[in-house]
């Protein structure tokens, strides 16, 4: 039998280990759709809570002999507290409480005490302790407290709070004076002394509270007690004392220490008053005392004061001296800034002020030279100069003075490394207006001479002009054209100053000296301007000459369509045949032109002359040889040379180009078919004949007339033909 439970129970063991090891497999390991964290096992279990605890039951205290027990439980209960954690204040204190609640006041300020011994700068325990006895109405006992609470801790605000509402909640006024008094011995902070004036001004002790005031900004000076200790005496209807007040804060203070918000609220209590000119004097004071840093609200104020209760004058007299002030600490953070220089002085002289103060402020400008003779730094600094020198000759009237500015000026700039033409010319006509045309002369001579610059010649020479010195002026273009020969606007000039004298010929041969250099900067310009001046003439033949100097130098379009254009514009009966031959001669001489789009322009213009002046046949012709216009592909490169690809681009056919184009494909197949020809093995070593050869060259011909449109893939070059160039000017879309 025994065997038998035991193999039962073998069995057994086995069938829940088999079970154990099926329930520990997991088919779905992915994550719940809903997470359960511990907070929510936690929550669910204290919900489903079903054993409700019932409160401890109410204890009845029917005799004393119950109370004595339950005051002897609760009291070892408290001091086995006290015993393990002594210095656990709470303790103490609900222990005490406890005390009071059961009516043991001597036992609860045993308590009390005890702790005290423990941690006597305790100030919740203090406060606690006092409490208690003001609730039983043990105001001596509370008394004793606050004073020795008040000797341990002096520095403890609450209980000086406390002691004084208790003393004044008891109507013991002087007692709670005595208070105050002991409290500022120890000279407080702010707080202190502001509920001691509250005190004395709840009970209408206006001369102990103004007393209390001189007491406190003799303690803490601080400006803002002494502009409150003045509103304190304005609120007392006390002008004088309030202006006393403000008095001797100021000379308190000093000028060493002043403070800007006493000086403003000083002159806002004499605004109040009317007082105007006093508050001006203030502001006026405060401006001439005051470190810079601390104008900015002086300067508000008084713009505002004057604003209201000032004349025009005065306001515009503070906002100047406002402005002044801004730029001269902007000039001393960077006396370089030359931009508040010229605000500075344009300020000054908006307003008028005095000629020496305007100079010595021109004079601390000009003294800021750059410190690098680059012309970039000198461009804003020159102008310190003309302004100066301007301001001496139109408002100053002190002509002696300009000149020696603009002396002083020229020996500043380092001529050397470059000049200001504008100085030298504003100089030079400086001396005009004086009548002195000497003088100017020599100024501008010494100018070229030490500078010569292009700008100097143009302006000298306009001078000498207007004075009706040509003579001056050839040998001024002289000069010019010595100094700066690639420039064709001064031969342009030169030879107009000749033809407006008349001396054609002078004129003329500065032309062909000018066209002779080979170093001109603009040539078109100056060839351009020769055949204006020969048409102008009348002198066509020499034009006709020009034009074709001109085309042997260079093959441009332009220049072919402006000559086609003056044979036409030549009024006599062969103008449009000459015109005719120019564009034919033109058209030859572009075939080999690289720029197509010219040749197509210059197709363009004939074929409007021929619209406008010629036939149907001559129209025609012009058609004929318009190109077309195709598109392209050619390979892209980068600007490293690497190959990036395919792009599109448009050209032009022109018929002409086409034909040579055929025959030279009909003279390469010809060659290709006698080459193969030659490397046949002829078995009878026969040549071919004429007529076989004849034969071969048609059949080859014709393949060449159509190899024309050749297959993309063949040749990605391909044309595609869009259309004749008539239609070019269309847009491309």
């Amino acid at each position: 039998m025994s065997l038998y439970c035991n193999i039962m129970q073998s069995n057994a063991q086995d069938s829940l280990t088999r079970l154990a090891k099926k329930a520990m497999k997991v088919k779905n390991k992915a994550p719940a759709p809903i997470q359960i964290t511990a907070e929510q096992l936690l929550r669910e279990a204290k919900e489903r809570d079903l054993e409700i605890l019932p409160p401890p039951p109410k204890k009845k205290i029917s005799d004393p002999e119950e109370l004595k027990e339950y005051q002897f439980r609760r009291r070892k209960e408290y001091e086995d507290c006290i015993r393990k954690n002594r210095n656990s204040i709470c303790n103490w204190i609900k222990y005490a409480k406890w005390e009071e609640s059961q009516g043991e006041m001597q036992r609860s300020r045993s308590v009390f005490e005890r702790a005290l011994d423990v941690d006597h700068r305790n100030i919740t325990l203090w406060l606690q302790y006092a409490e208690m006895e003001i609730r039983n109405r043990q105001i001596n006992h509370a008394r004793n407290v606050w004073d020795r609470a008040i000797s341990i801790l002096p520095r403890a605000i609450q209980f000086w709070l406390k002691y004084t509402y208790m003393e004044e909640m008891l109507g013991n006024i002087p007692g709670t004076r005595q208070v105050f008094e002991r409290w500022m011995e120890w000279e407080p902070g702010e707080q202190a002394w502001n509920t001691y004036i509250n005190f004395e001004m709840r009970y209408k002790e206006v001369d102990r509270a103004r007393n209390i005031w001189q007491r406190f900004i003799n303690v803490h000076p601080d400006p803002k007690n002494w502009i409150r200790y003045a509103k304190f005496e304005q609120r007392q209807k006390s002008i004088t004392n309030a202006r006393m007040v403000f008095e001797r804060a100021v000379e308190y203070f000093g000028l060493q220490h002043m403070n800007e918000n006493i000086l403003i609220a000083f002159a806002k209590f004499e605004e109040n008053q009317k007082e105007h000119d006093r508050a001006r004097v203030i502001y006026k004071y405060a401006l001439d005392n005051l470190p810079k840093d601390k104008l900015a609200e002086i300067q508000k104020a008084y713009a505002i004061h004057e604003k209201k209760y000032g004349e025009k004058f005065g306001i515009e007299h503070v906002i100047v001296g406002k402005r002044r002030r801004h730029y001269e600490e902007e000039l001393e953070k960077n006396s370089f800034n030359y931009d508040a220089w010229f605000d500075y002085l344009r300020l000054l002289e908006s307003e008028q002020c005095d000629a020496d103060l305007i100079r010595d402020t021109y004079e601390r400008a000009v003294s800021n030279v750059p410190p690098k003779p680059v012309k970039i730094y000198w461009k804003r600094y020159i102008y310190l100069w003309i302004n100066y020198a301007v301001y001496e000759e139109l408002e100053a009237n002190d002509m002696e003075r300009a000149r020696e500015v603009y002396k002083m000026c020229l020996e500043v700039i380092p001529h050397k490394k470059f000049t200001f033409a504008k100085v030298w010319l504003l100089f030079a006509y400086f001396e005009i207006r004086q009548l002195d045309v000497k003088a100017a002369r020599k100024i501008l001579g010494n100018a070229i001479g030490r500078c010569p610059k292009e700008k100097l010649f143009r302006e000298y020479i306009d001078l000498e002009l207007r004075l009706r010195e040509f003579d001056r002026c050839r040998i001024l273009y002289g000069k010019l054209l010595e100094f700066c020969p690639e420039n064709c606007a001064s031969w342009i000039k030169y030879a107009e100053l000749e033809t407006l004298l008349g001396d054609t010929d002078r004129a003329r041969a500065i032309y062909d000296l000018a066209i002779s250099w080979e170093t001109m900067d603009m040539p078109e310009i100056l060839w351009k301007s020769y055949i204006d001046f020969e048409i102008g003439q009348g002198e066509y033949g020499l034009a006709r000459k020009l034009y074709k100097r001109l085309l042997s130098k260079t093959q441009q379009v332009k220049v072919w369509i402006s000559f086609a254009r003056f044979e036409l514009s030549v009024e006599d009966d062969g103008n449009v045949g000459r015109a005719r031959s120019v564009y034919q001669e033109a058209n030859r001489a572009l075939q080999n032109c690289e720029s197509k789009e010219e040749r197509v322009l210059l197709l363009q213009t004939w074929r409007e002359f021929e619209k406008e002046h010629g036939d149907a046949d001559s129209l025609n012709a012009v058609e004929s040889q318009m190109p077309k216009r195709v598109k392209k592909r050619r390979k892209a490169f980068a600007e490293n040379g690497t190959e990036i690809g395919w792009e599109e681009y448009y050209d032009y056919i022109f018929p002409a180009d086409e034909a040579g184009t055929a025959n030279l494909k009909l003279l390469a197949l010809a060659k290709m078919w006698k080459k193969q020809q030659q490397t046949v093995v002829v078995q009878d070593d026969s040549e071919p004949t004429c007529s076989k050869m004849v034969e071969g060259l048609k059949r080859d011909h014709s393949a060449a007339n159509s190899s024309v449109a050749l297959d993309v893939s063949e040749d990605p070059d391909r044309d595609i033909d869009i259309g004749n160039s008539s239609d070019s000017n269309d847009s491309d879309d």
